[in-house]
């Protein structure tokens, strides 16, 4: 895996670690609370240097409320906003309204990733900031890790590194060298904003190929984020600005967002390139967590709680290796699949999902056919959500 191994590095002399992660998000930031915690050498790496805003919808279900408490995030004296009603809007403004069975919180990345961090350090992690990892590979028993001058081993090395990352090309992942197309050619935008809209709510607006959500996050501030086709953006000059106001400004609800909300930054998040192709649990040897691992559609609201849960059952699988209780291989082989066993459904009902959101037509039918059946919108949304682990 990755590039050879150059002839200058002398293997004697890298400092060895338990396990290694690269990619300092949620899954990573989490794996290596829980593996420090439990008395592992870690070291982390995060190309960017925290505290950091990230392209993402902000929202997490209640199902990781606990898991998080118990790891000494503070979520009960923070004051979050509880989000207990979804609305969705068709591109013509038709619009559903429902209840959510478990319902779920706001926070912004920059306050819990943050957090993380923190705590990663006090138990014990090494985090390396601003690090950006050009190259691992897998051998005798090892893996090597290169960045910048400096290399490390490692016994076992997980990939948390979200939704691309130029590891991805260089292991030659196969969503990665796929041609653009349909389900691996987006990008997403995001901003705070101040806005006149129910704190205990999240919708989710249709626009012409995409679909942008809105909720409560900390400080009451709202997280606006959309996603939509690369080609969208391209017919629109590459402008965001032009984008924003001939695209999603024609669902009458964004164009109330867009008109009368406060923007928060002088520019937006964003990213592109964002692939919803199916992807490996394990490349070479390297355990994939959280978007590394397969991507849910965003509109269902349930990534943020997928890469932590995927942190703990990534964890549980782990611990024996480490122990030699069980083979690398028997290791793998039970980490994807328990990766399957939950999240397969759900990632499978995200893309079906989406498939019926997104265009004009097909978005303002598929709302139309549904507004009726109360009994099947909870159904849906039962299928892209988890239980409390």
């Amino acid at each position: 895996m990755g590039l050879p191994v150059a002839d200058h590095w002398e293997m004697n002399e890298q400092k060895t670690y338990d396990v290694a992660i690269i990619g300092g998000g949620l899954a990573g930031l989490c794996l290596s609370i829980q593996l420090s915690r439990a008395g592992y050498s870690v070291i982390l790496f995060e190309k960017e240097k925290y505290p950091f805003h990230k392209v993402c919808g902000e929202y997490i279900s209640f199902e990781c409320w606990n898991f998080l408490e118990e790891m000494g995030v503070p979520l009960s004296d923070w004051n979050l906003p509880h989000i207990r009603q979804l609305l969705v809007s068709a591109p013509s403004g038709k619009t559903i309204r429902h209840s959510l069975p478990l319902g779920g919180f706001g926070i912004s990345r920059y306050k819990l990733d943050a957090y993380l961090a923190s705590l990663a350090r006090k138990f014990g992690t090494t985090v390396m900031e601003a690090t950006r990892v050009d190259n691992i590979w897998f051998s005798k028993s090892h893996f090597h890790i290169q960045y910048g001058d400096d290399m490390c081993k490692a016994r076992l090395a997980a990939g948390t590194f979200g939704k691309r990352s130029n590891l991805d090309i260089k292991m030659k992942r196969p969503f990665a060298l796929k041609r653009p197309g349909k389900l691996n050619n987006y990008i997403g935008v995001k901003y705070h904003i101040k806005a006149d809209f129910p704190p205990d709510h999240i919708a989710l607006h249709n626009f012409e190929n995409g679909y942008c959500g809105i909720s409560r996050i900390e400080d009451d501030k709202y997280c606006l984020c959309y996603l939509t086709t690369a080609r969208n953006l391209k017919h629109c000059n590459n402008s965001i600005p032009e984008l924003e106001q001939k695209v999603l400004r024609k669902n009458p609800y964004l164009d109330k967002i867009f008109s009368s909300s406060v923007f928060l930054y002088d520019t937006p998040e964003t990213i592109a390139q964002i692939s919803f192709e199916k992807k490996s649990q394990v490349e070479h040897h390297l355990l994939m967590i959280g978007d590394a691992a397969g991507m849910i559609a965003p509109l269902c609201g349930n990534g943020m709680s997928m890469a932590m849960h995927g942190s703990k059952i990534a964890f549980s699988k782990i611990i024996p290796f480490l122990q030699g209780k069980i083979s690398r291989d028997e290791m793998e082989a039970e980490y994807q699949a328990a990766w399957n066993s939950h999240f397969k459904r759900r990632v499978t009902a995200g893309r079906i999902i989406q498939g019926l959101f997104g265009k004009g037509w097909i978005t303002n039918t598929f709302i139309r056919a549904l507004y009726p059946f109360p009994s099947l919108v909870e159904k849906l949304i039962r299928q892209t959500h988890g239980e409390p682990f």
